[in-house]
């Protein structure tokens, strides 16, 4: 019978991983930090020589620029439009298709995984040329439509998969016995599969809505001459004054646009890590 290690040696190997760590998380927020403090630091502080880590004064005249400069709202409305519209017809189409790929058994469905597989390993930037041409014959440039669309068909592939391996790892048994009950086999699937689905879907939605909220080089490519029917990454990157780039001003938009997707994951940061789990190890 093997002796327990002491505490302390424990204590003590674990003292470089935990330091490791905390480099990590350092490196990763100062750059978050820096662009929130300069939001919140007088014009005189930015253009300083003298840069601070800790800001001498605060001031929030430029979170009131950002909001005040003109388009602002408008982008940030194209953008919570394009992003929910993509994220929940990602779900409704990936839904159906990973509780075919789970629960039944039909001939080409290791090939049609594989598809899904390969369609998100693609780097989807290898496609602009292809998609502004086909948008551009189709006559669909200069529209939201469109950006939905391809923010639908870049989150789909992802929860497709995640979906997948969710679902499996639901016991069909508890479908059987609502079916034996009376039951149709959509209606078991809605009363006792779906709600234990929450933690995938939580997870499936954040990923698509960060990558939809953030994407910039289709907006920009696709959205040319209706500057109304940009979004927000794309105004952002010309966010100017009238005397050149306003950074404080800039940081300050820059940090407002990414509360929403850090409020999100903030509130579901616990069925994420569940979702992901269970869709990455089931199945």
């Amino acid at each position: 019978m093997s002796t327990p290690r002491p505490p302390l040696r424990r204590t003590l190997r674990r003292i470089p991983l935990n330091a490791a760590a905390a480099l990590t998380v350092v490196i990763c927020l100062f750059p978050v930090y820096w662009m929130v403090t300069t939001a919140l630091k007088p014009s005189t502080d930015i253009q300083s020589y003298d840069p601070r880590l800790v800001p001498r004064s605060w001031t929030l005249d430029h979170f009131r620029a950002a909001v005040g400069a003109d388009g602002f709202a408008l982008f940030w409305r194209n953008s919570v439009l394009v992003t929910l519209s993509a994220v929940l017809l990602a779900l409704l189409v990936a839904l159906g298709a990973a509780y075919a790929v789970a629960r039944m058994r039909w001939r080409g469905r290791r090939q049609f995984m594989l598809a899904v597989f390969v369609a998100q390993m693609a780097p989807w930037e290898s496609l602009v040329i292809p998609v502004y041409i086909i948008s551009r014959d189709t006559g669909m440039l200069d529209r939201l439509p469109t950006l939905t669309l391809i923010y639908f068909m870049i989150t789909l592939p992802f929860t497709v998969v995640v979906l997948r391996g969710f679902i499996a790892g639901v016991p069909p048994e508890l479908e059987e016995a609502a079916q034996v009950d009376g039951c149709t086999r959509a209606g078991a699937f809605r009363r006792v599969a779906f709600p234990l689905l929450a933690p995938g879907l939580m997870a499936t939605s954040l990923f698509g809505f960060i990558t939809a909220w953030n994407e910039f080089t289709y907006a920009n490519f696709l959205i040319i001459k209706q500057q109304d029917s940009r979004t927000l990454p794309v105004w952002l990157s010309s966010f100017q004054s009238t005397f050149g780039t306003d950074w404080g001003a800039t940081m300050a938009a820059a940090t407002l646009f990414a509360l929403p997707a850090l409020i999100i994951f903030l509130a579901l940061q616990r069925h994420v890590t569940a979702g992901l789990a269970s869709g990455g190890v089931k199945g």
